[in-house]
């Protein structure tokens, strides 16, 4: 696939001091696309954020007032497109997948709890989320498996394998 057919936007709270770059970001992303099998241009937003926004946005969006690590905000149903409903083609031609909201605290304490790097916290956070925006759920035992499943492939594509 062309580089020019994905537009993936990272944005970083300026406060923080993350150690990756957004090129990183933007690897890990686009190995999901692959490994999905994503063709066509996509566009898709990757935040990174503090803890005070990520619980105001759980709060907010998902009434759970607590922070959590990661959010994914999709643009398009799923629902609505698997059951072939109509829906206006952007005049970019680009599907919109919509926007993963990672906590930067949160992925730092977990991967303190789980022993491994921050940066394999956030290739975690940053799979899972766009599996998210590609229509995957972790809600029931069968979605969980398949997800946790996806996830342990991508990241051992992308050399995180244990």
């Amino acid at each position: 696939m062309e580089v020019e057919s994905r537009e993936i936007n990272v944005r970083t709270k300026r406060s923080l001091k993350v150690g990756v770059k957004q090129k990183w970001f933007k690897r890990v992303v686009a190995s999901v696309l692959e490994a999905e099998g994503v063709t066509g241009p996509v566009e898709l937003g990757l935040v990174i954020t503090d803890m005070e926004t990520i619980k105001y946005l759980n709060k907010t969006y998902r009434h759970r007032d607590e922070p959590t690590d990661v959010l994914a905000f999709n643009i398009v149903s799923h629902d609505a497109c698997e059951e072939n409903q109509d829906f206006a083609i952007p005049p970019d031609g680009m599907t919109h997948l919509g926007e993963v909201v990672i906590s930067y605290p949160v992925a730092v304490q977990q991967a303190q709890e789980h022993g491994h790097s921050v940066e394999q916290e956030l290739a975690l956070l940053t799979v899972h989320g766009v599996l998210h925006l590609l229509g995957y759920d972790h809600e029931d035992v069968k979605g969980r498996r398949r997800m946790r499943a996806k996830e342990k492939r991508i990241l051992g594509i992308l050399g995180y394998g244990n």
